[in-house]
Protein backbone atom coordinates (compact mmCIF):
# COMPACT_ATOMS: atom_id res chain seq x y z
CA UNK A 1 0.00 0.00 0.00
CA UNK A 2 1.64 3.59 -1.20
CA UNK A 3 1.90 5.97 1.55
CA UNK A 4 2.35 9.72 1.09
CA UNK A 5 6.36 9.46 1.33
CA UNK A 6 6.68 6.69 -0.71
CA UNK A 7 8.20 6.10 -4.43
CA UNK A 8 4.25 6.01 -6.00
CA UNK A 9 2.74 7.83 -2.99
CA UNK A 10 2.81 10.68 -4.68
CA UNK A 11 0.12 9.60 -7.39
CA UNK A 12 -1.59 6.82 -5.20
CA UNK A 13 -1.76 8.57 -1.98
CA UNK A 14 -2.01 12.10 -2.65
CA UNK A 15 -4.41 14.26 -0.46
CA UNK A 16 -5.28 14.18 3.29
CA UNK A 17 -6.73 10.33 3.28
CA UNK A 18 -4.91 8.63 6.01
CA UNK A 19 -5.07 4.55 6.03
CA UNK A 20 -1.43 3.45 6.65
CA UNK A 21 -0.20 1.46 9.40
CA UNK A 22 0.09 4.19 12.24
CA UNK A 23 -4.07 5.16 11.51
CA UNK A 24 -5.24 2.00 11.79
CA UNK A 25 -3.36 1.31 14.96
CA UNK A 26 -4.81 4.58 16.75
CA UNK A 27 -7.85 4.23 15.36
CA UNK A 28 -7.75 0.73 17.19
CA UNK A 29 -6.40 2.08 20.03
CA UNK A 30 -9.31 5.31 19.57
CA UNK A 31 -11.41 2.37 20.12
CA UNK A 32 -10.07 0.47 23.08
CA UNK A 33 -10.10 3.75 24.65
CA UNK A 34 -13.87 4.59 24.27
CA UNK A 35 -14.08 1.15 25.14
CA UNK A 36 -12.54 1.65 28.70
CA UNK A 37 -14.61 4.92 28.92
CA UNK A 38 -18.10 3.71 28.07
CA UNK A 39 -17.73 0.64 30.92
CA UNK A 40 -16.86 3.17 33.37
CA UNK A 41 -19.67 4.85 32.51
CA UNK A 42 -21.90 1.80 33.10
CA UNK A 43 -20.23 1.04 36.34
CA UNK A 44 -18.10 -1.46 35.00
CA UNK A 45 -14.42 -0.24 35.62
CA UNK A 46 -12.91 1.28 38.05
CA UNK A 47 -13.19 5.40 38.47
CA UNK A 48 -10.61 7.16 36.27
CA UNK A 49 -10.45 4.02 34.16
CA UNK A 50 -11.06 5.61 31.34
CA UNK A 51 -8.69 8.43 31.23
CA UNK A 52 -6.04 6.64 32.31
CA UNK A 53 -6.33 4.07 29.00
CA UNK A 54 -6.64 7.21 26.60
CA UNK A 55 -3.94 8.61 28.13
CA UNK A 56 -1.97 5.66 27.28
CA UNK A 57 -3.83 4.94 23.65
CA UNK A 58 -0.96 6.71 21.66
CA UNK A 59 0.15 5.08 18.22
CA UNK A 60 3.55 6.55 18.88
CA UNK A 61 3.86 4.79 21.89
CA UNK A 62 4.10 1.25 20.29
CA UNK A 63 5.84 -0.76 18.35
CA UNK A 64 3.88 -0.94 14.89
CA UNK A 65 6.70 -3.76 13.25
CA UNK A 66 6.64 -5.63 16.78
CA UNK A 67 2.53 -5.88 16.66
CA UNK A 68 3.15 -7.12 12.88
CA UNK A 69 5.20 -10.20 13.67
CA UNK A 70 2.75 -10.69 16.75
CA UNK A 71 -0.04 -10.39 14.10
CA UNK A 72 1.38 -13.41 12.42
CA UNK A 73 0.62 -15.99 15.62
CA UNK A 74 -2.99 -14.87 16.09
CA UNK A 75 -4.50 -13.86 13.14
CA UNK A 76 -4.67 -10.39 13.96
CA UNK A 77 -3.12 -7.61 16.00
CA UNK A 78 -5.53 -6.76 17.96
CA UNK A 79 -4.63 -9.33 20.74
CA UNK A 80 -0.71 -8.41 21.59
CA UNK A 81 -1.82 -4.24 20.83
CA UNK A 82 -4.31 -5.33 24.13
CA UNK A 83 -1.64 -6.97 26.28
CA UNK A 84 0.80 -4.26 25.39
CA UNK A 85 -2.05 -1.56 26.46
CA UNK A 86 -3.06 -3.35 29.72
CA UNK A 87 0.45 -3.23 30.51
CA UNK A 88 0.65 0.37 29.94
CA UNK A 89 -2.23 1.50 32.22
CA UNK A 90 -2.06 1.35 36.34
CA UNK A 91 -2.98 -2.08 37.61
CA UNK A 92 -6.26 -0.04 38.52
CA UNK A 93 -7.51 0.81 35.08
CA UNK A 94 -5.98 -2.75 33.72
CA UNK A 95 -8.90 -4.29 33.64
CA UNK A 96 -10.86 -1.97 31.77
CA UNK A 97 -8.74 -2.63 28.52
CA UNK A 98 -10.59 -4.78 25.68
CA UNK A 99 -13.41 -6.21 28.41
CA UNK A 100 -16.11 -7.51 26.53
CA UNK A 101 -14.78 -7.11 23.19
CA UNK A 102 -13.30 -9.68 20.61
CA UNK A 103 -10.89 -8.85 17.86
CA UNK A 104 -12.54 -7.87 15.28
CA UNK A 105 -15.25 -5.64 17.39
CA UNK A 106 -11.81 -3.39 17.42
CA UNK A 107 -10.78 -3.76 13.84
CA UNK A 108 -14.23 -2.94 12.52
CA UNK A 109 -15.10 0.04 14.58
CA UNK A 110 -11.45 1.16 13.60
CA UNK A 111 -12.34 0.73 10.23
CA UNK A 112 -15.71 2.99 10.67
CA UNK A 113 -13.72 5.52 12.32
CA UNK A 114 -11.49 5.62 9.17
CA UNK A 115 -13.97 6.16 7.01
CA UNK A 116 -15.41 8.26 8.65
CA UNK A 117 -12.51 10.96 8.10
CA UNK A 118 -12.01 9.31 5.11
CA UNK A 119 -15.29 10.09 3.74
CA UNK A 120 -15.26 13.51 4.96
CA UNK A 121 -11.83 14.26 3.09
CA UNK A 122 -13.31 13.26 -0.24
CA UNK A 123 -16.18 15.06 0.74
CA UNK A 124 -14.70 18.41 1.61
CA UNK A 125 -12.62 17.90 -1.44
CA UNK A 126 -15.97 16.84 -4.31
CA UNK A 127 -17.63 20.01 -2.91
CA UNK A 128 -14.24 22.14 -4.15
CA UNK A 129 -13.77 20.34 -7.21
CA UNK A 130 -17.72 20.83 -7.92
CA UNK A 131 -17.29 24.59 -7.11
CA UNK A 132 -14.91 25.09 -9.70
CA UNK A 133 -16.63 23.17 -12.26
CA UNK A 134 -19.95 24.75 -11.46
CA UNK A 135 -17.71 28.32 -12.55
CA UNK A 136 -16.83 25.97 -15.65
CA UNK A 137 -20.41 25.48 -16.75
CA UNK A 138 -21.08 29.32 -15.82
CA UNK A 139 -18.82 30.85 -17.75
CA UNK A 140 -18.52 28.77 -20.66
CA UNK A 141 -22.84 28.23 -21.17
CA UNK A 142 -22.77 29.01 -24.73
CA UNK A 143 -19.24 28.23 -25.45
CA UNK A 144 -19.87 26.20 -28.77
CA UNK A 145 -17.95 22.81 -29.41
CA UNK A 146 -18.51 20.12 -31.79
CA UNK A 147 -20.18 16.92 -29.54
CA UNK A 148 -18.50 13.47 -29.97
CA UNK A 149 -20.28 9.80 -29.86
CA UNK A 150 -18.86 6.90 -29.67
CA UNK A 151 -15.61 8.92 -30.52
CA UNK A 152 -16.89 10.50 -33.71
CA UNK A 153 -18.09 13.99 -34.07
CA UNK A 154 -21.72 14.73 -33.97
CA UNK A 155 -23.93 17.54 -33.70
CA UNK A 156 -22.67 20.81 -31.54
CA UNK A 157 -22.93 21.39 -27.69
CA UNK A 158 -21.13 23.29 -25.83
CA UNK A 159 -18.44 23.13 -23.16
CA UNK A 160 -21.15 24.22 -20.48
CA UNK A 161 -23.18 21.59 -20.98
CA UNK A 162 -19.73 19.23 -21.06
CA UNK A 163 -19.20 21.07 -17.87
CA UNK A 164 -22.86 20.82 -16.27
CA UNK A 165 -22.68 17.12 -16.98
CA UNK A 166 -19.44 16.54 -14.82
CA UNK A 167 -21.10 18.98 -12.36
CA UNK A 168 -24.08 17.13 -11.91
CA UNK A 169 -21.99 13.37 -11.61
CA UNK A 170 -19.97 15.16 -8.88
CA UNK A 171 -23.04 16.16 -6.58
CA UNK A 172 -24.80 12.99 -7.28
CA UNK A 173 -21.63 11.31 -5.72
CA UNK A 174 -21.65 13.66 -2.79
CA UNK A 175 -25.06 13.01 -2.06
CA UNK A 176 -24.35 9.16 -2.08
CA UNK A 177 -21.29 9.08 -0.17
CA UNK A 178 -23.06 11.91 2.71
CA UNK A 179 -26.00 9.16 2.99
CA UNK A 180 -23.50 6.40 3.91
CA UNK A 181 -21.54 8.54 5.86
CA UNK A 182 -24.69 9.89 7.71
CA UNK A 183 -26.29 6.74 8.23
CA UNK A 184 -24.36 3.65 7.95
CA UNK A 185 -21.16 4.20 9.89
CA UNK A 186 -22.10 2.04 13.13
CA UNK A 187 -19.62 0.90 16.17
CA UNK A 188 -19.36 -2.98 16.27
CA UNK A 189 -19.29 -4.43 19.66
CA UNK A 190 -20.21 -7.98 20.38
CA UNK A 191 -17.76 -9.92 21.94
CA UNK A 192 -17.41 -13.80 21.29
CA UNK A 193 -20.23 -14.42 18.96
CA UNK A 194 -22.07 -11.44 19.15
CA UNK A 195 -24.13 -11.59 22.68
CA UNK A 196 -21.72 -9.82 24.45
CA UNK A 197 -22.46 -12.77 27.22
CA UNK A 198 -19.05 -11.48 29.04
CA UNK A 199 -21.00 -8.34 30.01
CA UNK A 200 -24.07 -10.06 31.12
CA UNK A 201 -27.28 -7.29 31.19
CA UNK A 202 -25.01 -4.60 30.61
CA UNK A 203 -23.80 -5.53 27.33
CA UNK A 204 -26.01 -3.21 25.46
CA UNK A 205 -25.60 -0.49 27.38
CA UNK A 206 -22.30 -0.43 26.83
CA UNK A 207 -22.49 -0.69 23.09
CA UNK A 208 -24.32 2.69 22.98
CA UNK A 209 -22.35 4.49 25.10
CA UNK A 210 -19.22 3.37 22.87
CA UNK A 211 -21.20 4.34 20.18
CA UNK A 212 -21.47 7.72 21.65
CA UNK A 213 -18.43 8.16 22.75
CA UNK A 214 -16.87 7.80 19.28
CA UNK A 215 -19.61 9.21 17.31
CA UNK A 216 -21.04 6.55 15.26
CA UNK A 217 -24.69 5.01 15.34
CA UNK A 218 -25.69 1.79 17.71
CA UNK A 219 -26.51 -0.79 15.43
CA UNK A 220 -29.63 -2.80 15.81
CA UNK A 221 -27.18 -5.78 16.44
CA UNK A 222 -23.66 -6.31 16.06
CA UNK A 223 -22.67 -7.40 12.55
CA UNK A 224 -19.78 -9.69 12.41
CA UNK A 225 -21.10 -11.79 9.56
CA UNK A 226 -23.74 -8.84 7.74
CA UNK A 227 -20.52 -7.03 5.68
CA UNK A 228 -23.04 -4.40 4.08
CA UNK A 229 -21.73 -1.49 5.82
CA UNK A 230 -18.78 -2.34 4.05
CA UNK A 231 -19.86 -2.90 1.03
CA UNK A 232 -21.92 0.35 1.00
CA UNK A 233 -18.54 2.46 1.96
CA UNK A 234 -16.81 0.88 -1.24
CA UNK A 235 -19.35 1.07 -3.42
CA UNK A 236 -19.94 5.05 -2.56
CA UNK A 237 -15.95 5.20 -2.81
CA UNK A 238 -16.87 3.30 -6.13
CA UNK A 239 -19.30 5.73 -6.98
CA UNK A 240 -17.01 9.11 -6.33
CA UNK A 241 -14.09 7.25 -8.46
CA UNK A 242 -16.65 6.44 -11.37
CA UNK A 243 -17.87 9.75 -12.08
CA UNK A 244 -13.89 11.25 -11.61
CA UNK A 245 -12.58 8.79 -14.07
CA UNK A 246 -15.01 10.07 -16.19
CA UNK A 247 -14.29 13.77 -15.75
CA UNK A 248 -10.34 13.00 -16.20
CA UNK A 249 -11.00 10.85 -19.38
CA UNK A 250 -13.04 14.03 -21.07
CA UNK A 251 -9.90 15.86 -20.26
CA UNK A 252 -7.27 13.53 -21.93
CA UNK A 253 -9.05 13.52 -24.77
CA UNK A 254 -10.11 17.05 -25.07
CA UNK A 255 -6.09 17.60 -24.25
CA UNK A 256 -5.08 16.09 -26.94
CA UNK A 257 -2.18 17.73 -29.43
CA UNK A 258 -4.85 17.45 -32.37
CA UNK A 259 -8.00 18.26 -30.37
CA UNK A 260 -6.32 21.25 -27.46
CA UNK A 261 -9.52 22.47 -26.33
CA UNK A 262 -8.65 22.46 -22.91
CA UNK A 263 -5.36 22.07 -20.93
CA UNK A 264 -4.30 21.70 -17.38
CA UNK A 265 -2.15 24.51 -15.43
CA UNK A 266 1.52 24.23 -16.30
CA UNK A 267 4.35 24.97 -14.42
CA UNK A 268 7.88 24.37 -14.08
CA UNK A 269 8.18 20.40 -14.38
CA UNK A 270 4.74 19.86 -14.84
CA UNK A 271 3.64 17.35 -17.60
CA UNK A 272 7.19 16.97 -18.77
CA UNK A 273 8.20 13.48 -20.74
CA UNK A 274 11.40 12.15 -19.91
CA UNK A 275 12.25 11.72 -23.74
CA UNK A 276 9.97 14.14 -25.60
CA UNK A 277 10.53 17.92 -24.11
CA UNK A 278 7.39 19.07 -26.40
CA UNK A 279 4.89 17.63 -24.20
CA UNK A 280 2.28 19.01 -22.01
CA UNK A 281 0.82 15.89 -20.29
CA UNK A 282 -2.32 16.24 -18.18
CA UNK A 283 -0.99 14.71 -15.28
CA UNK A 284 -3.54 15.26 -12.54
CA UNK A 285 -6.06 13.77 -15.08
CA UNK A 286 -3.80 11.06 -15.69
CA UNK A 287 -3.06 10.39 -12.06
CA UNK A 288 -7.00 10.64 -11.44
CA UNK A 289 -7.44 7.30 -13.62
CA UNK A 290 -4.23 5.61 -11.83
CA UNK A 291 -6.38 5.82 -9.06
CA UNK A 292 -9.93 4.99 -10.28
CA UNK A 293 -8.67 2.34 -11.82
CA UNK A 294 -7.87 0.15 -9.22
CA UNK A 295 -11.20 1.04 -7.27
CA UNK A 296 -13.75 -1.11 -9.09
CA UNK A 297 -11.19 -4.74 -8.37
CA UNK A 298 -10.72 -3.72 -4.88
CA UNK A 299 -14.53 -3.18 -4.67
CA UNK A 300 -15.44 -6.85 -5.89
CA UNK A 301 -13.21 -8.18 -3.35
CA UNK A 302 -15.08 -6.69 -0.70
CA UNK A 303 -18.61 -8.16 -1.92
CA UNK A 304 -16.77 -11.37 -2.71
CA UNK A 305 -16.01 -11.47 1.17
CA UNK A 306 -19.59 -10.88 2.36
CA UNK A 307 -19.97 -14.48 2.06
CA UNK A 308 -18.85 -15.47 6.14
CA UNK A 309 -19.76 -18.35 7.97
CA UNK A 310 -22.06 -18.85 10.97
CA UNK A 311 -21.33 -15.94 13.82
CA UNK A 312 -17.68 -14.78 12.98
CA UNK A 313 -15.80 -15.87 9.07
CA UNK A 314 -12.27 -18.03 8.82
CA UNK A 315 -10.70 -15.85 6.65
CA UNK A 316 -13.50 -13.62 4.48
CA UNK A 317 -13.45 -10.68 7.05
CA UNK A 318 -9.24 -10.82 7.01
CA UNK A 319 -9.38 -10.08 3.20
CA UNK A 320 -11.34 -6.71 3.70
CA UNK A 321 -8.32 -4.93 5.56
CA UNK A 322 -6.49 -4.11 2.48
CA UNK A 323 -8.68 -3.53 -0.17
CA UNK A 324 -10.78 -1.36 2.52
CA UNK A 325 -7.55 0.80 2.73
CA UNK A 326 -6.66 0.44 -0.51
CA UNK A 327 -10.29 1.33 -1.62
CA UNK A 328 -10.08 4.80 0.89
CA UNK A 329 -6.50 5.87 0.00
CA UNK A 330 -7.61 5.39 -4.11
CA UNK A 331 -10.73 7.53 -3.54
CA UNK A 332 -9.03 10.33 -1.36
CA UNK A 333 -6.20 10.62 -3.93
CA UNK A 334 -8.21 10.80 -6.66
CA UNK A 335 -10.62 13.57 -5.16
CA UNK A 336 -7.47 15.26 -4.56
CA UNK A 337 -6.03 15.23 -7.93
CA UNK A 338 -9.48 15.92 -9.30
CA UNK A 339 -8.89 19.25 -7.25
CA UNK A 340 -6.09 20.34 -8.85
CA UNK A 341 -7.61 19.03 -12.32
CA UNK A 342 -10.43 20.90 -12.40
CA UNK A 343 -9.23 24.02 -10.33
CA UNK A 344 -6.27 24.56 -13.13
CA UNK A 345 -8.26 23.67 -15.83
CA UNK A 346 -8.28 26.05 -18.87
CA UNK A 347 -10.47 25.89 -21.85
CA UNK A 348 -10.07 27.24 -25.12
CA UNK A 349 -13.25 28.52 -26.92
CA UNK A 350 -11.08 29.79 -30.33
CA UNK A 351 -9.95 26.17 -30.43
CA UNK A 352 -13.27 24.66 -29.75
CA UNK A 353 -14.80 26.77 -32.75
CA UNK A 354 -11.90 25.86 -34.93
CA UNK A 355 -12.66 22.34 -34.89
CA UNK A 356 -16.08 22.73 -35.18
CA UNK A 357 -15.55 25.10 -37.93
CA UNK A 358 -12.63 22.33 -39.24
CA UNK A 359 -15.83 19.62 -39.53
CA UNK A 360 -17.41 21.44 -42.76
CA UNK A 361 -20.64 21.59 -41.54
CA UNK A 362 -21.60 18.12 -41.82
CA UNK A 363 -22.40 18.02 -38.34
CA UNK A 364 -25.26 20.00 -38.90
CA UNK A 365 -27.09 17.79 -41.63
CA UNK A 366 -29.80 16.40 -39.63
CA UNK A 367 -30.85 20.75 -39.09
CA UNK A 368 -30.38 21.09 -42.45
CA UNK A 369 -33.40 18.10 -43.25
CA UNK A 370 -35.32 19.05 -40.71
CA UNK A 371 -35.31 22.31 -42.27
CA UNK A 372 -36.37 20.47 -45.54
CA UNK A 373 -38.31 18.24 -44.02
CA UNK A 374 -42.07 20.47 -44.28
CA UNK A 375 -41.21 21.49 -48.13
CA UNK A 376 -39.52 18.39 -49.51
CA UNK A 377 -41.29 15.16 -46.95
CA UNK A 378 -38.74 13.53 -44.48
CA UNK A 379 -37.71 10.74 -46.36
CA UNK A 380 -37.38 13.44 -49.60
CA UNK A 381 -35.30 15.36 -47.12
CA UNK A 382 -32.77 12.75 -45.54
CA UNK A 383 -32.14 11.41 -48.93
CA UNK A 384 -31.00 15.04 -50.38
CA UNK A 385 -29.15 15.31 -47.56
CA UNK A 386 -26.96 12.42 -47.29
CA UNK A 387 -26.90 13.03 -51.41
CA UNK A 388 -25.58 16.39 -50.94
CA UNK A 389 -23.36 15.42 -48.05
CA UNK A 390 -21.67 12.28 -50.61
CA UNK A 391 -20.55 14.80 -52.96
CA UNK A 392 -19.16 17.22 -50.44
CA UNK A 393 -17.71 14.76 -49.27
CA UNK A 394 -16.18 13.21 -52.47
CA UNK A 395 -15.55 16.54 -53.64
CA UNK A 396 -13.56 17.80 -50.51
CA UNK A 397 -15.80 20.30 -50.11
CA UNK A 398 -17.83 21.43 -47.02
CA UNK A 399 -21.09 20.32 -46.85
CA UNK A 400 -22.99 24.09 -47.91
CA UNK A 401 -20.98 23.52 -51.38
CA UNK A 402 -23.15 20.68 -51.42
CA UNK A 403 -26.33 21.47 -50.69
CA UNK A 404 -25.81 24.78 -53.11
CA UNK A 405 -23.13 24.17 -55.41
CA UNK A 406 -23.94 20.03 -56.14
CA UNK A 407 -26.54 18.65 -58.42
CA UNK A 408 -29.13 18.68 -55.38
CA UNK A 409 -29.07 22.63 -55.36
CA UNK A 410 -32.10 22.37 -58.14
CA UNK A 411 -33.89 20.76 -55.98
CA UNK A 412 -33.60 23.64 -53.10
CA UNK A 413 -34.25 26.06 -55.24
CA UNK A 414 -37.75 24.02 -56.39
CA UNK A 415 -38.98 24.04 -52.69
CA UNK A 416 -38.25 27.68 -52.22
CA UNK A 417 -35.30 26.66 -49.80
CA UNK A 418 -33.19 30.22 -49.85
CA UNK A 419 -29.25 30.14 -49.54
CA UNK A 420 -30.02 32.09 -46.37
CA UNK A 421 -32.19 29.32 -45.17
CA UNK A 422 -29.62 27.53 -45.83
CA UNK A 423 -26.56 29.36 -44.12
CA UNK A 424 -29.13 29.66 -41.06
CA UNK A 425 -29.50 25.75 -40.92
CA UNK A 426 -25.61 25.64 -40.71
CA UNK A 427 -24.94 27.97 -37.84
CA UNK A 428 -24.22 25.69 -35.23
CA UNK A 429 -25.25 28.31 -32.26
CA UNK A 430 -28.95 27.58 -33.64
CA UNK A 431 -28.71 23.73 -33.16
CA UNK A 432 -28.36 23.72 -29.13
CA UNK A 433 -31.86 22.58 -28.48
CA UNK A 434 -32.23 22.79 -24.63
CA UNK A 435 -28.22 22.98 -23.86
CA UNK A 436 -28.00 26.32 -21.84
CA UNK A 437 -31.12 25.26 -19.99
CA UNK A 438 -29.69 21.90 -18.82
CA UNK A 439 -27.05 24.30 -17.85
CA UNK A 440 -28.69 26.30 -15.89
CA UNK A 441 -30.99 23.48 -14.16
CA UNK A 442 -27.41 21.84 -13.09
CA UNK A 443 -26.44 24.73 -11.82
CA UNK A 444 -29.57 25.68 -9.65
CA UNK A 445 -29.26 22.03 -8.48
CA UNK A 446 -25.46 22.56 -7.48
CA UNK A 447 -26.78 25.82 -5.53
CA UNK A 448 -29.17 23.33 -3.86
CA UNK A 449 -26.23 20.68 -2.93
CA UNK A 450 -24.37 22.80 -1.53
CA UNK A 451 -24.72 22.60 1.55
CA UNK A 452 -23.00 18.74 1.39
CA UNK A 453 -19.85 20.21 1.03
Amino acid sequence: MPTPGGLFGGVFARGRVDTSDRAWLQAMLDTEAGLARALEAAGLAAPGAGAAVTGAARADAFDLAWLGQQAALTGNPVPALARELTRMVPPGAAAAVHKGATSQDIIDTAAMLLARQAMATVAADLATAAAAVAGLAAGHRDTLMIGRTLLQQAVPVTFGLVAAGWLTGLDEARTALARVAASRLAVQFGGAAGTLAALDAAGPEVAAALAAELGLAVPTLPWHTDRLRVIEIGAACAGVTGVLSKIARDVTLLAQSEVGEVHERGGAGRGGSSAMPHKHNPVAAIAVLGCTRQVPGLLATLVSSAEQEHQRAAGAWHAEWAPLSDVLRLTGSAASWAVDMLTGLAADPARMRANLDAAGGFPLAEHVAALLGPELGRPAAHDLVAQASAWAAANGRPLRDGLLGSPEAGRLAAAGITPEQVDRALDPAGYLGAAADFVDAALAAHGAAEPLG
